[in-house]
């Protein structure tokens, strides 16, 4: 199993912003599959951001304007910048990072991201 490590939550107030912090190897932040999710108390756990091996990139319709997930390969980090949160932006934030799959064609696609880290505490409070 991949092994990541998140950093960078905290509390903050509405309209504020965190950056959140994904240490992941070396290889996959190179060439992979990357993202970030997030489960509030009492919910499923839903996609936040992702990352393709060729750059492309995926928000979920909430946080698109606010949110952006990067990459750091000098670092071998992801990141996701929040900015103007909201209460409902509570929740615990885990990212992922997997092997992409090779199809006939020779070109490589992400399947559903899996092997979430354990993630760290976002607040936010009115």
């Amino acid at each position: 199993q991949v092994q990541v490590k998140e950093s960078g939550g905290g509390s903050v107030q509405s309209g504020g912003s965190l950056r959140l912090s994904c240490a992941a190897p070396s290889w996959l932040v190179t060439f992979g599959c990357m993202g970030w999710s997030r489960q509030a108390p009492g919910k499923d756990r839903e996609a936040v951001a992702s990352i393709d091996p060729y750059g492309k990139i995926i928000y979920e319709g909430s946080v698109k304007g606010r949110f952006t997930i990067s990459l750091d390969k000098a670092k071998d980090t992801l990141y996701l910048a929040m900015d103007s949160l909201k209460p409902e932006d509570t929740a615990i934030y885990s990212c992922a990072a997997n092997e992409p799959v090779k199809n006939f064609s020779g070109d490589y696609y992400c399947g559903p991201l899996n092997n979430w880290g354990q993630g760290t505490q976002v607040t936010v409070s009115a």
